[in-house]
């Protein structure tokens, strides 16, 4: 799950990881009460405000602004609020901004009056091919990671944490060293790391990434923007985290579909494909595309497969007006194929007039009687055994 860089950084902040002062708005006078709250309690006259999407790239999008004053701020707002902010990460499409994050600057001067900023990258992870959790940093921040790994990756550093002590204090102070810091700076930086690794472990976040940590010129270390990402799996025991789930800013027929636990993904092809089981599910893509057909979604409804998840991924399915034909694919293990014909039948006839073919392959437990049910119903369903069959059928209709 996806959250919001406001609510990411209200996370980290529960697991002592320092972030700078931001109020969420969702409406120009409301962004000018925020930032007239930083003012009073932070005492700077500058401010950021930043689009709130699940996306990167706002800043080059238009949807990052600094205000030098009160007056900036709301205006500011007046430009992001409602508008389709287009990213390299969101599409041609765009997503459009409900939302924006005032926060206080952190760019200011030290007693000195010097400002001396410096930004850096830091994400924590999983490793799935040592199966451990990595902390990939570098002092190159704010700007794309992957330039950075393509052109110089002598600035790309990890550490690997260790799954039965957990990160050590010395392998924090490895990181701060690797970032060329020294004195408060490197204190600082030791313990936000510490930190940042416990947020990671106690939100069950599949990926954090702060890019830029950043170091003010009061040798300050903040999380001066981030991306978080929670287990899905682990939804169950971080119930507060799950409230935080904005169904805005997915795809609705995603959302849709696990309403009714089915693991739906859209893709851009023409041919609909249902099927029961991750694996099957690849196999049947693959199958598509050999047949000269490409998936339009990835579609698997489980091994409980019946009448109603059927008829859900019949409705879902048809609403891509790009679809040509719908391949069904079912092998019987746990659930029987009679059954699942019989929700074919029993969808289909709910649904109405589906005007594209549907290719039925039933394999397993009573697929013998399925085609029988599937044959005998009248309805304008294509039925198969083999896998081939299904091909040979997916290539002549579509």
């Amino acid at each position: 799950m996806n959250l919001h860089e406001s609510q990411g950084k209200y996370i980290l902040s529960k697991f002592g990881v320092p972030v700078p002062k931001g109020i969420v708005a969702d409406t120009p006078a409301a962004a000018l009460q925020a930032a007239r709250q930083i003012k009073k309690d932070v005492g700077v006259d500058s401010f950021a405000v930043k689009a709130q999407i699940h996306a990167g790239g706002r800043g080059k999008g238009g949807g990052v602004k600094i205000a030098k004053s009160l007056n900036e701020v709301e205006e500011y707002a007046k430009q992001i609020l409602g508008m389709t902010l287009v990213t390299h990460q969101t599409g041609p499409e765009g997503k459009e901004v409900h939302k924006v994050l005032i926060e206080q600057s952190i760019y200011y001067p030290n007693e000195n009056g010097e400002i001396d900023v410096a930004e850096y990258y830091m994400s924590v992870l999983l490793n799935r091919a040592s199966g451990k959790n990595i902390i990939m940093y570098s002092p190159e921040g704010g700007m794309d990671i992957e330039t950075v790994a393509a052109k110089t990756p002598d600035k790309i550093f990890t550490e690997e944490v260790e799954p039965g002590i957990g990160l050590q204090p010395y392998q924090a102070r490895k990181i701060a060293f690797n970032l060329g810091l020294s004195g408060q700076a490197f204190k600082n930086m030791v313990k936000f790391v510490m930190a940042l690794y416990q947020a990671y472990e106690g939100s069950d976040a599949a990926m954090l990434e702060i890019n830029p940590v950043f170091k003010t010129s009061d040798d300050k270390v903040l999380a001066a923007d981030c991306k978080v990402n929670i287990d899905d799996n682990a939804l169950y025991r971080q119930k507060e985290f799950a409230m935080m789930r904005d169904l805005t800013e997915e795809d609705p027929a995603e959302v849709e579909a696990g309403k009714y636990n089915l693991n739906f993904i859209k893709l851009d092809g023409n041919v609909g494909c249902m099927v029961n089981g991750a694996g099957l599910a690849m196999a049947t893509m693959d199958i598509i595309k050999l047949s000269g057909g490409e998936p339009a979604n990835f579609l698997d409804v489980g091994g409980t497969a019946n009448a109603e998840t059927v008829e859900a991924g019949f409705r879902i399915i048809l609403k891509e007006p790009n679809v040509e034909a719908i391949l069904l694919n079912i092998f019987g293990g746990i659930v029987r194929c009679d059954r699942v014909a019989q929700g074919v039948v029993d969808a289909y006839k709910k649904i109405g007039d589906i005007k594209v073919p549907v290719i039925v392959r039933l394999q397993g437990t009573n697929a013998k009687e399925g085609k029988e049910l599937i044959d005998s119903s009248g309805l304008k369903v294509h039925s198969a055994i083999t896998l081939q069959e299904a091909a040979d059928l997916v290539k002549e209709l579509v």
